[in-house]
């Protein structure tokens, strides 16, 4: 696949329903993650050309016909643009693959994912309660809630689970009426070109889905202009703190979903050995570019050292290598800078006093690619640094409670509130612990997200919720119209 095959139209930006040329001759360079090799150039946004993608979705949103279509006719759009996606599924998966370092197997899985969230928001278009008939209580006849585009949104994708987040964003988005300008990361803007492809192809109205690619000070400007009305941002959560202050400062809209340090407590009832299982296969994962991922390990003193031998035996089992390759189980890290920042976390473990028991450095025989072995380490205190900070990797720290109560203290010892899961043997015991636990989601004995329902995190793990119906409001504004009469269409009764 030359590099003309991966990204068409890699020198240009999607905006205004066009493939434009940027305003500068700047460029950004993405690499292989696991060969090191240039794998696209694609063109650098300016401030200049951030304005010119507001400028059109703001246009599309104020004069076009997509926010005063119906809801059917709009979910009718998104069909279109689901089945150019699937179309177009193979290419995504490689490119994630080559981007990210994902196994290409699990890309290739995760490929129907995205064009079916496309597909469910569409589906709302028949059942949400977009307008709800109320009885006045001052002095009308009828009181109407309203449930309307938030406006035009700027949507700011990481460079880890890029398909997926993608489509998490723009597809409620676009369901609810607004118009979308996607700012792809500079280390994984495949994905994003696309959804600009499969938009263009499934013919969206001019302006509806712009596609830019941008660093850090283009994509300020993005969230500080004053034409876009929201902004739903995915990584850090130190970019969230300056996103969430730069809005707050002209009072627009904001979700964000940002990094996690998710606990697993394994009580006394869970088998060690199952519970080590369990928590290496999903622990590689992305090659822990997740943040979402349970690192922080939990388990009672009497227990720990039983549980570190079993899963330090599963980690130096892992597999790593070429993501393309059937029988790797883990890939490299996305880039170097990563990959060194991850390093320096398996360092400062060390140099801090926990005690490392399975992997630590860099596989054997791969001397290209970010690779970095699975990571396990000993006697955590959890107020080490591996056990405060994200490192965003394949690095467990395993950390010996006295009893369940301090398990669940220790689990809400952090900034973060993603993830979290319980491994015992009792439904019961694990909803009774599950209640304890400040966390967007909580699962019995493993990794269990549910994307239907909603996503997000308490505390500095962001604000709002991506996924199902909670998913879709943040992308409304609720507006309410007393009148003295009944007009057409005025929405389903309540009370």
């Amino acid at each position: 696949m030359t590099r003309q095959d991966i990204i068409p139209h890699a020198g240009k930006f999607f905006i205004g329903g066009e493939w434009s040329a940027p305003s500068s001759d700047a460029t950004i360079t993405v690499r292989n993650s696991a060969t090191e090799e240039i794998f696209e150039v694609v063109a650098e946004a300016q401030e200049a050309d951030i304005d010119r993608a507001v400028e059109a979705a703001r246009r599309a949103f104020d004069s076009g016909p997509w926010p005063r279509m119906s809801h059917e006719e709009r979910a009718a759009h998104m069909h279109r643009l689901a089945d150019e996606l699937d179309r177009r599924a193979d290419r995504q998966a490689r490119i994630w693959t080559a981007e990210s370092g994902v196994l290409h197997a699990i890309a290739t899985m995760r490929m129907p994912a995205v064009s079916a969230s496309y597909r469910y928001y569409a589906g709302l278009a028949a059942t949400y309660p977009f307008q709800e008939r109320h009885p006045s209580q001052s002095g009308g006849a009828l009181a109407l809630l309203l449930r309307e585009p938030v406006g035009v949104v700027g949507a700011i994708i990481p460079w880890n689970g890029t398909p997926g987040i993608i489509a998490n964003k723009v597809a409620p988005a676009l369901l609810a009426g607004c118009t979308v300008i996607v700012k792809s990361s500079p280390e994984a803007p495949g994905p994003a070109y696309i959804l600009a492809e499969a938009a263009e192809a499934a013919g969206l109205p001019a302006g509806v889905i712009n596609i830019v690619t941008a660093d850090r000070e283009a994509s300020e400007r993005l969230v500080r202009h004053p034409g876009v009305d929201k902004i739903t941002f995915t990584g850090s959560t130190l970019a969230g703190r300056r996103i969430a202050s730069a809005c707050g400062e002209r009072i627009a809209r904001v979700t964000l979903e940002l990094g996690g340090k998710s606990p697993a407590l394994v009580l006394d009832d869970y088998d060690l050995g199952t519970a080590a299982k369990a928590i290496t296969s999903r622990a590689t994962f992305l090659t822990g570019q997740v943040c979402a991922s349970l690192t922080r390990i939990i388990v009672s003193r009497h227990r720990h050292d039983a549980l570190v031998e079993a899963l330090s035996e599963n980690f130096r089992a892992v597999k790593v290598g070429d993501p393309f390759e059937p029988s790797c189980e883990m890939g490299p890290l996305a880039m170097e800078r990563h990959r060194e920042r991850v390093e320096g976390y398996i360092a400062k473990g060390k140099a801090e006093g926990a005690r490392l028991t399975a992997g630590g450095g860099r596989p054997k025989g791969l001397d290209r690619g970010y690779f970095v072995e699975p990571t396990v380490f000993a006697n955590v205190g959890n107020d080490l640094t591996i056990a405060r900070e994200e490192i965003f990797g394949p690095v467990l720290s395993v950390i010996p409670a006295e009893n369940e109560a301090q398990a669940v203290e220790i689990a809400n010892d952090t900034i973060y509130g993603l993830n979290a899961s319980v491994f015992t043997q009792d439904a019961d015991r694990a909803y009774a612990v599950a209640r304890q636990i400040r966390s967007g989601t909580v699962g019995q004995n493993g990794y269990r997200l549910e994307m239907g329902l909603a996503f997000g995190g308490f505390k500095q793990s962001g604000l709002g919720r991506e996924g199902g119906t909670e998913g879709l409001a943040p992308y409304l504004e609720t507006k309410v119209v007393v009148v003295d009469g009944t007009p057409g269409n005025a929405g389903r009764v309540v009370g």
